[in-house]
């Protein structure tokens, strides 16, 4: 394989392993309406559209994981 199948296949791999792959083509069909993807490779529209989704899951990940740090800092302080 060359590195254009590596890249679809391991982004596709981790997208489909981490349960993102409706984040991932709702973000490629967002891209697809937008002027500064217009003329980007589809190796680069799917490089963007994972490394975003990657980002907003960690970002949600955080904020699970201090709401739950409050709540269990609160149940302890009733």
């Amino acid at each position: 394989m060359g590195t254009y199948e590596d890249i679809y296949y391991e982004i596709t791999e981790s997208i489909d392993k981490l349960g993102l792959r409706k984040e991932f083509d709702d973000q490629l069909e967002k891209m697809r309406s937008q002027e500064k993807h217009r003329y980007k490779e589809t190796r680069d529209r799917w490089d963007y559209a994972y490394n975003k989704v990657i980002r907003n899951e960690n970002k949600r990940n955080k904020e699970i994981q201090k709401t739950q740090s409050t709540n269990l800092q609160d149940g302890k302080k009733k």
